[in-house]
């Protein structure tokens, strides 16, 4: 019994130790709750600032990210100054070595998001590309949507939304097809090697020029571009909007004016012409592929091959030869009984 009340009297003197050490850590918490007020004050203060001064400059994105990286680093500046307030034997040496330990090992744990964010923020600085341009990025085309601290979204020209991580756009190949304000279009065309270069250039130049989506300047080229197995080849150039809906539609009037003005102009566009031979073919085989003995089914009466046939051609000719000898034999043994 006396052991029991003395374990009682301990527990009941750990717990007074306690509320004592609680009751005199009392004015620490106030202060670091103040501390942490104020800290909580200046960090939206400044994310205030820094996006409306980013959106007066027209970088909205940047205005987000940047205020809310600054923000939150002034949050964590602010409660390791509480964590001191509150426990005065934690020195800010003790703390910043353990925050480095703590860093390697976030570091470590979550690689691949950190290098997300550090690719938004690189981007949201350089401005490789912004909201609305149409880019080519890890195989996807589209437009800018949104570029976010982990990953920057895009709606392709199909209407899907692609999220695509900033550290994929940022360290590979990046094509922004609406950085500069023309993109030339190009597209070969044939004619036949009995007409004019110069005739099918004036042709085309004339059918192009001034078409709608066409920009004058650059002006459109017509240029001989080889000398093809079955047409002499012509590359036609020309310079839209960089807007993928201008290319896409401009494209597909140079072609039908193309088309029409070769027609007009009576240039021939040839195609090839290919000459196929098959394997065993003979003339009571030709142009029934259903006979053929190799490459197609030759059916339930499969054909002669071609040694047959020639020899059975051969034995005909020389029958024929045979009857042609007799013929004249019996001719000319007739001719002198008609002499007589």
């Amino acid at each position: 019994m006396s052991q029991l009340d003395a374990n009682i009297g301990g527990l009941f003197g750990k717990l007074q130790g306690w509320i004592n050490g609680f009751i005199t850590l009392i004015p620490n918490l106030i202060a670091a709750s103040i501390v942490l007020l104020i800290g909580w004050g200046i960090s939206w203060l400044v994310m205030w600032s820094i996006r409306k001064t980013l959106r007066k400059r027209g970088r909205p994105a940047l205005a987000n990210v940047g205020g809310s990286l600054i923000g939150w680093g002034i949050l964590i500046l602010t409660f390791l100054l509480a964590m001191t307030i509150v426990l005065p034997s934690l020195k800010p040496g003790d703390m910043l070595a353990g925050l480095g330990i703590g860093s390697v090992a976030i570091g470590f744990a979550f690689k691949d998001i950190l290098q997300n964010i550090l690719s938004g923020v690189l981007i949201l600085l350089h401005r490789p590309f912004k909201v609305g341009d149409q880019i080519e990025a890890a195989g996807y085309e589209g437009t800018v949507e949104d570029i976010q601290t982990r990953a920057t979204t895009i709606r392709t020209y199909d209407n899907c939304r692609v999220v695509i991580p900033n550290s994929d756009v940022y360290t590979a190949a990046l094509v922004v097809n609406t950085a500069y304000d023309k993109r030339r279009s190009q597209y070969d065309v044939g004619i036949g090697y009995a007409d004019d270069w110069d005739e099918a250039r004036d042709a085309i130049l004339t059918s192009i020029s001034g078409l709608e989506g066409v920009e004058a300047d650059p002006a459109p080229e017509v240029l001989p571009w080889g000398i093809d197995a079955s047409q002499l080849t012509v590359r036609i150039r020309w310079w839209t909007q960089p807007q993928r809906s201008s290319v896409v539609h401009t494209h597909a009037r140079v072609i039908r004016a193309v088309s029409n003005a070769l027609d007009e102009a009576a240039i021939d566009m040839p195609y090839p012409t290919n000459v196929m031979l098959f394997h065993d073919q003979t003339e009571e085989t030709d142009g029934k592929r259903g006979n053929q003995r190799e490459g197609w089914p030759a059916g339930k009466n499969p054909p002669r091959s071609r040694r047959e046939v020639d020899d059975e051609a051969r034995a005909a000719r020389e029958k024929n030869r045979e009857k042609m000898a007799e013929a004249e034999k019996e001719q000319a043994d007739q001719k002198p009984a008609r002499d007589e």
